[in-house]
């Protein structure tokens, strides 16, 4: 369950280190109310479709070799694309073919285009992940809750911490890493407590923070 947990947010990880090194960059524009006031400049590294790729094919190497379990290794390639298919859908054209490769970028652009849009499909996602996982009521709730807590990167007219982002470059990757610590936590938590009252080996639910981008 740690593996998979971390697949699915492994390209996010990168982002937030990537960020804080200073080696890729997020700009905003003056006010920011919703995510589409939020613009990622240069990420060719974390959220290329080449690094992901290759970063599933690799991890999914390793754990076989290291496993001999073609069940763990196929699911944890799986996450770390799971989280590139659910990007390509809501970024705006951002999304850089490989590193040294500037164009064509991809995304369909929901964020910017259809922000509520965007929202209801990742509530959609983690309900959809929920479902064949059979998970409790518990870990249903965390999905949902953590996806309203986000209401206002969606909408213009619930203000919210996104107010406090421009001139703090700095600040959205904080908020992204501390969002992913406590909801894979929790994930995590609650799924195991789930596989105990069920008597049933975890099956992988690809979810993700929604506040991840």
């Amino acid at each position: 369950m740690p593996a998979l947990l971390l697949s699915v947010q492994l390209a996010e990880l990168a982002w937030v280190a990537l960020e804080f090194a200073g080696v890729e960059r997020t700009t905003t524009d003056s006010t920011v109310r919703t995510v589409a006031d939020l613009h990622l400049t240069y990420m060719p590294y974390s959220h290329s479709v080449a690094t992901v790729l290759g970063a599933a094919l690799l991890a999914g190497a390793v754990l076989w070799v290291v496993t001999r379990r073609r069940d763990v290794s196929l699911a944890v390639a799986l996450g770390i694309v799971s989280h590139l298919v659910l990007d390509l859908l809501t970024h705006a054209p951002d999304l850089a073919l490989a590193p040294g490769v500037p164009a064509p970028k991809l995304g369909v652009g929901l964020y910017s285009a259809a922000p509520w849009a965007a929202f209801l499909l990742e509530l959609a996602y983690g309900v959809v992940c929920w479902r064949i996982y059979r998970g409790g009521r518990a870990l249903l709730a965390t999905i949902v809750l953590f996806n309203v807590a986000n209401l206002s990167m969606f909408s213009a007219a619930i203000p919210g911490p996104e107010e406090l982002l421009p001139s703090r470059p700095l600040l959205l990757p904080a908020l992204v890493l501390a969002q992913i610590a406590v909801t894979l936590v929790l994930t995590g938590v609650l799924a195991r407590r789930r596989a105990r009252e069920t008597g049933a080996a975890p099956r992988s639910a690809a979810w993700r923070p929604p506040l991840a981008s």
